[in-house]
């Protein structure tokens, strides 16, 4: 464990899915990776079988192959595993990561919801994860805020842990800055994108993080 502040790289993208990504998402999708760097992708449903998430996640998921950008499944690891995913993002119910490395293997990426809680980022760090995620920083329309989360805890995280964090929750162009100044290596958003113009969005938060 350092005291001193870890050497960063500029704060990425990462987009999470609309709940709807059948009809012509793809092609959004395509068009939202094409516009700036993104980092990782999440693919999120709610509702429905590996057998159907799965026939909606093949083209999304080749889509991101093909920009070389992280394909993360959220919750299921058996989705996650079926896919060949990149990784897989576990929320405080949906698993521990012990059992999801050993289904997924050394390579893949798992990520852990740790609301606002130091304790449960430091439990999901020593159990192996490989990113932390905090939120919610702002007010949300994709999902039902239950933990609120403030910058600060981006700066402790950043002070003493060498594991990348990922800031979310309500995140836009206009209030992305202070988040990643604060620590955050990724910005998590959904509706900021996907409710507009994704292609005017991404270059909006490519322009704020830069």
């Amino acid at each position: 464990m350092s005291q001193e502040p870890r050497e960063r790289i500029p704060t990425q993208l990462y987009l999470i899915s609309p709940l709807e990504v059948g009809g012509d998402f793809p092609d959004r999708l395509a068009r939202a990776l094409d516009a700036g760097p993104v980092a990782a992708f999440q693919f999120r449903v709610k509702g429905m079988d590996d057998h159907a998430a799965a026939r909606l996640a093949e083209p999304l998921q080749r889509i991101c192959a093909e920009r070389d950008v992280a394909f993360i499944v959220n919750d299921s690891v058996s989705l996650a595993k079926r896919l060949g995913a990149d990784g897989v993002h576990l929320g405080q119910e949906d698993g521990d990561v012990a059992e999801a490395r050993q289904e997924l293997g050394r390579e893949a990426q798992i990520g852990v919801t740790c609301h606002g809680s130091r304790d449960l980022a430091m439990e999901a760090g020593e159990d192996g994860a490989d990113y932390v995620a905090f939120g919610a920083f702002h007010p949300t329309t994709t999902k039902e805020v239950k933990h609120q989360a403030e910058p600060e805890i981006l700066e402790w995280w950043q002070t003493f842990f060498e594991l990348p964090c990922v800031a979310i929750g309500g995140i836009t162009p206009e209030n992305c800055k202070a988040l990643a100044d604060a620590g955050a290596d990724f910005v998590a958003v959904c509706g900021a994108v996907w409710n507009g113009d994704e292609v005017e969005a991404v270059k909006a938060f490519t322009k704020a993080l830069g």
